[in-house]
């Protein structure tokens, strides 16, 4: 089946076409035709596309919404030949990254009116994500008619195991039954594609498999995996629980929010706004939400040191209380770009974990960047791996597998 995924941020679209074997269990047996970003939108956007046996196109221009940055990748994806799952060979179906599916999705669904009118009614819970999500979800409607299914895959979904007692807030009770309100969690598609890795690259059965995961990147999250099962993460009721994020504060006391309020006069609004786009990286920094520009500033900009500190002590902090909820794991795992790319903040992280039978082996850390690999000391007695990402993959095999059911 050649499947579109689209993948919508706050303020860019992953997308790729991939030809799915619905009976493959490899992921070599998958194969992606095509593949592309659109970054920055809302100005001037940078766009790179690459298709199977085509020069990658990189280029820049206004990008207004997220339905036109859409609308454009599906123009490119129609201009393909056949040889790479163009319009003679038949777009067979499209699945959407969805980021909250609230309480009532903890599974891939087929889109009707009735699923975009649900995922309307959660975007206040993801402000910068499911809006996103629903533009992409229209764009595709618009060009593509409604004799091509569409399938909502929600990071959510990965997290409807926790227990009660990991999901609740202490709050008053009817208040939660009456609002829904409790512990989501994020990154689930993330979590998912790093724990089947992890398991074929150590021959683990899922069901053996007892993690600590860290998604780190703009969005950041923390995952505790028993037996193949996510048993508690960092992110809650909305993305913005949890660790230092690129532009999300993450855990702050709740009456910081009505304190701002009356000392700012501005409305509540407003400073959640401030907490999701002003704060995190960017907002200790005062410079940028960009890891890689903190790590080069950090030297002579102490805020920018400050914002790498801060960012490294509070995922170190979620790594030690998920090992004491856990009671030990296997592993630590790093993803996302930051886990993936930045040595030195995962050596940072694991800093005076040997406690715990945590050691990085420096020279093998230093040497992983964006690739698979064990990067912790022969000698250790919990491992540490980076496992790059693939949450494109896992949404068209899950587009495929719920069409096939549904």
């Amino acid at each position: 089946m050649i499947v579109l995924v689209l993948n919508c941020g706050s303020s860019s679209v992953k997308f790729g076409l991939m030809a799915v074997d619905s009976g493959a269990v490899n992921r070599d047996q998958h194969r992606w035709l095509a593949r592309g970003t659109i970054e920055e939108i809302g100005g001037q956007a940078g766009v790179a596309f690459e298709a199977e046996g085509h020069p990658e196109l990189r280029e820049s221009g206004p990008v207004p919404d997220h339905e036109a940055a859409v609308r454009r990748a599906i123009g490119w994806v129609r201009s393909l030949p056949a040889s790479v799952g163009g319009p003679r060979a038949g777009l067979e179906a499209v699945g959407h990254r969805v980021v909250h599916g609230g309480e009532r999705f903890s599974r891939p669904v087929i889109i009707d009116d009735e699923v975009v009118e649900a995922i309307e009614e959660l975007e206040d819970l993801a402000p910068l994500h499911n809006g996103p999500s629903l533009a992409g979800i229209r764009a595709c409607r618009a060009a593509l008619g409604r004799d091509v299914p569409m399938v909502a895959v929600f990071d959510t979904a990965f997290h409807a195991t926790l227990p009660e007692h990991a999901y609740r807030y202490a709050i008053p009770y009817d208040l939660s039954l009456r609002h829904g309100i409790r512990r989501y969690g994020f990154h689930g598609t993330s979590y998912r594609y790093v724990l089947s890795r992890y398991c074929a690259m150590t021959g683990t059965p899922p069901r053996d498999a007892t993690l600590v995961a860290l998604h780190l990147g703009n969005g950041s999250s923390a995952a505790a995996i028993r037996n193949g099962r996510s048993v508690d993460t960092s992110m809650g009721f909305t993305p913005l629980e949890g660790l230092v994020m690129g532009t999300r504060s993450g855990d702050l006391d709740p009456a910081l929010v009505d304190y701002l309020v009356r000392k700012e006069k501005v409305s509540s609004t407003e400073v959640e706004r401030w907490l999701n786009e002003r704060s995190g990286l960017m907002g200790i920094s005062g410079r940028s939400a960009d890891m890689r520009a903190l790590l080069a500033r950090q030297h002579d900009d102490p805020r920018a040191r400050l914002a790498v500190d801060l960012f490294c002590y509070r995922a170190r902090k979620y790594v030690g209380a998920y090992l004491a909820a856990l009671g030990g794991a296997q592993a630590v795992v790093f993803s996302g770009g930051i886990g993936e790319g930045a040595p030195e903040v995962r050596a940072r992280i694991c800093e005076d974990l040997v406690w715990c039978g945590l050691e990085l082996d420096p020279a093998r850390n230093a040497g992983v960047v964006g690739r698979e690999a064990r990067v912790s000391a022969d000698s250790a007695r919990m491992h540490a791996y980076v496992i790059p990402t693939d949450e494109e993959l896992v949404i068209a095999q899950d587009t495929v597998e719920c069409l096939a059911a549904g």
